[in-house]
């Protein structure tokens, strides 16, 4: 009887330990901290630094969008929060805006990001921010994409008079 405990309690760590190896392979983290952050976010226990978070809402509000963008990252290192994406989508939208042209790298991150943020929300993302134009996911999107398109409307001159949202 005592064999069999033993041999099913090795199986079990066995099994566990490979699942851990899958795990550490399929995440591919570089260091503890990503290891340790992704875990949380498996478990479900993941939260922004508010702290962070702050700092880069108010880095964004001073149009500094990529310093904005950096802390963000740092506050949510696991990409796992909608709120989140949504601002860093939103400071690709700021940054690659212009009178004439739109760059087209930072709309297409900008979508990236944006999609991100659609995907995380259990309902349609809305931010709440008396500061910005766009509230919704949905609507940040439609500009990011027609932004990225290519037609003829982009040789208007009456361009240069629009506003950015």
């Amino acid at each position: 009887m005592r064999e069999k405990v033993i041999q099913i309690v090795g199986l079990v760590l066995t099994v566990l330990y490979a699942f851990g190896i899958v795990w550490l392979y399929a995440t591919e983290p570089r260091s503890f901290h990503e290891a340790a952050t992704g875990a949380q976010v498996a478990a479900g226990t993941f939260q922004v630094d508010q702290k962070r978070f702050a700092a880069a809402l108010e880095l964004f509000r001073r149009e500094q969008f990529r310093a904005a963008r950096d802390e963000w990252q740092s506050a949510d290192p696991a990409q796992s929060d909608p709120t989140t994406q949504f601002y860093v989508a939103y400071s690709f939208y700021r940054e690659g805006w212009g009178r004439v042209y739109y760059d087209q790298e930072l709309f297409k991150q900008g979508l990236a990001a944006v999609n991100r943020a659609i995907a995380l929300a259990p309902e349609p993302l809305t931010v709440a921010d008396e500061n910005l134009r766009l509230h919704t996911a949905a609507e940040l999107k439609a500009e990011l994409e027609q932004g990225t398109e290519r037609n003829w409307g982009d040789i208007n001159p009456l361009k240069v008079m629009r506003q950015r949202k």
